[in-house]
């Protein structure tokens, strides 16, 4: 019940339906719709387990494919309600990713997990959620995680904004390796590439990417935000490029992780 007290106070508190739609805040939202676009075929069922408010699963029901959506929060649920259009396809209930059991056994061909793992905070709830979505999907079906990167927070909030002195969070940061950890009241699960492989390698999954989903397009916000629509355009084909090289993809706010089940 911490958890879901914790989100419901953010949530209920917080507007999430504009966090996609800035400029610099859709570098996130196109990046993603691009990967999911490569896998989906016409027909293809989508579920969207966290679905917020719906930014995503509002995109593809609009598209004309069917989208089930699973959402912890109402408040989210509420807005999502109100931002369906006439004629999607889409539905929407109440649900943790951490049981799923109202879902049968490989039921979709696309998951997306773009939120739960932001709010998990033990390695046994992260395996549960990871593990029922990894369950309702398809054999061959393609899953779509996302995860707030550590490093980011290192630089944005332990160092830019005078975390990394107070008292308050010394506790939730390794002195050596600078790994931050969380509790509900942060919020914010946040993870390292190394703890997403931990993770993943007690599944029967292929990755197909791994993506940094905006790299570092918080860093330069406002600039991004100014941008005509031509140098955006110029910004989003230089993202696209470097987003997966490894020599750079720990250099982002948001990863995105994309496999196929075996």
């Amino acid at each position: 019940m911490e958890r879901i007290e914790a989100l419901k106070g953010y949530y209920e508190t917080h507007n999430e339906d504009a966090r996609l739609t800035s400029r610099h805040g859709s570098v996130e939202f196109l990046t993603t719709v691009h990967y999911i676009e490569k896998y989906l075929q016409k027909g293809m069922k989508i579920l969207e387990i966290g679905a917020g408010t719906g930014r995503y699963s509002h995109y593809f029901a609009r598209k004309g494919y069917a989208v089930y959506a699973v959402e912890l929060m109402e408040c989210n649920i509420d807005v999502f309600r109100a931002n369906t259009r006439t004629g999607e396809n889409v539905t929407v209930r109440q649900g943790d990713a951490l049981d799923l059991s109202f879902i049968p056994d490989g039921k979709y061909d696309v998951v997306l997990l773009l939120g739960p793992m932001y709010h998990l905070y033990t390695d046994e709830d992260k395996h549960r959620a990871m593990s029922e979505a990894i369950r309702v999907a398809k054999r061959g079906g393609v899953i779509f995680a996302a995860y707030c990167n550590s490093d980011m927070t290192v630089y944005q909030f332990c160092f830019a904004r005078g975390g990394i002195n107070m008292d308050q969070y010394k506790p939730l940061i390794n002195p050596d390796t600078f790994a931050l950890d969380s509790t509900p009241r942060e919020i914010f699960s946040l993870y390292r590439k190394e703890d997403i492989d931990a993770l993943m390698k007690k599944f029967a999954v292929t990755r197909l990417h791994y993506v940094g989903a905006d790299m570092l397009t918080h860093f330069i916000g406002n600039a991004v935000d100014e941008m005509d629509n031509a140098t955006f355009e110029t910004y989003m084909r230089y993202h696209l490029c470097i987003c997966e090289r490894e020599d750079m993809v720990g250099a982002t706010n948001h990863v995105l992780d994309i496999f196929r089940k075996e």
